[in-house]
């Protein structure tokens, strides 16, 4: 118990490369566990029973326990806000990401942007999928739904990554949140000046009960939206490629078959959450699993071992995209905090699994280079070389 404990009392961004088997012992020892984390004392939940019962009940289990960790560097957001506060805001955003906003031209954007970065490296035969395709194409997504230029996505992204791991170096997550700051503001004043149709101004203009978000409200939504409309379909995407060039017989069933896709989508999103924690803070004093639990304490539900709980899904450690509940995955979350961008996030896993495999034929890793998936908080391949035959 002593190494669990070390392993999730260490940083949240170490390169662990498997911690199902840690996770696994976890559910049969001890399913609730307190350690003393990067941000202070925490429990776990790591079975997918429980995880689920605190994911539905925001009475119990506060939202605002997210003000402890990544609200720190983000200010006062969505994710730490309960009941109707929280569906006030929401409203603001939601018709951005809704199917219909999908449908009214956003697919469009997507397709065209995954195709403009194969363009790039399609003749080459070779190319490193990460760096040179998952890692700022979400980024250029959600830059174009907020209306945001963005000149530099790859230094964009690296602020992105160094906020969202305050938990490790704080200093240099509000560092990062203070440069995403300073690149907004004068976005923001022009945006007032001269409203466009995007949702930077859409947030400076809606009036929620009369009264419009301050400026403090408007740089805490993006400084939320943009890491996270980045980070989660960067590994997600990463990931998928990941599981169907290990598993050969489901690349071909995919190739010859693209309505498996969706499938092998849903099971990626189960078999290696991109996001692996959520936080929760309890409201009230609780008992869950045999274990008291104070009001106020703070609680990390673990996702990615929900997700591989043997007693929700047989063969949890399998990629078995045609499983019978391979859409009772968590990785979305539950409830009144279900992900705002869960369909956006489909869309582009579809669309760029569509893309690579219509014009890198024979798409493959590169003999000799190991490409594996990694992380604690979050997790994902951090490099994808490939060999194909030059496509157009």
């Amino acid at each position: 118990m002593d190494e669990m404990i070390r392993l999730f009392g260490g940083s949240m961004m170490s390169p662990v490369p498997d911690p199902y088997p840690v996770y696994a012992r976890l559910r049969a020892e001890s399913p609730v566990m307190h350690f003393e984390g990067p941000l202070g004392p925490c429990t776990m939940f790591t079975r997918y029973g429980d995880v689920l019962a605190a994911l539905k009940d925001a009475a119990t289990f506060s939202s605002k326990g997210n003000a402890r960790g990544i609200g720190l560097v983000m200010g006062r957001t969505i994710l730490e806000m309960d009941g109707q506060e929280h569906l006030r805001q929401r409203r603001i955003v939601t018709p951005a990401f809704s199917p219909r906003a999908l449908r009214s031209g956003l697919e469009e954007v997507v397709v065209r942007t995954v195709n403009q970065l194969i363009d790039e490296f399609a003749g080459d035969g070779r190319a490193e999928l990460v760096q040179q395709f998952t890692f700022t194409f979400p980024l250029r997504v959600i830059a174009h739904v907020l209306g945001i230029p963005i000149s530099d996505f790859h230094q964009f992204h690296h602020w992105a990554l160094d906020l969202l791991a305050i938990s490790d170096d704080p200093m240099k997550g509000l560092e990062a949140a203070q440069k995403i700051v300073d690149y907004l503001r004068p976005i923001l004043e022009e945006r007032r000046r001269e409203p466009r149709e995007d949702l930077v101004s859409t947030l400076l203009h809606t009036e929620v009960e009369g009264e419009r978000l301050t400026e403090e409200e408007v740089l805490g939504f993006l400084r939320l939206l943009l890491p996270a409309g980045a980070e989660t379909t960067y590994r997600l995407t990463g990931s998928l490629i990941f599981a169907l060039l290990s598993h050969p017989a489901v690349l071909e069933e995919v190739r010859a078959d693209r309505t498996v896709l969706p499938l092998a989508i849903e099971e990626t999103l189960r078999w290696e959450s991109a996001v692996q924690y959520v936080s929760r803070e309890t409201a009230v004093d609780t008992e869950v699993a045999g274990v008291a639990l104070p009001a106020g304490t703070l609680l990390m539900l673990a996702i990615g071992s929900a997700n591989r709980d043997e007693t929700r899904f047989a063969r949890p450690d399998s990629f078995e995209p045609r499983r019978e509940d391979v859409s009772a995955h968590l990785a979305f979350g539950f409830g009144e905090h279900f992900c705002l961008g869960s369909n956006l996030a489909r869309l582009e896993a579809t669309a760029a699994l569509t893309a690579l495999l219509d014009r890198l034929p024979n798409l493959r890793f590169e003999p000799g280079k190991a490409s594996t998936i990694v992380g604690m908080a979050f997790r994902s391949p951090d490099h994808l070389p490939v060999l194909f035959d030059p496509g157009r």
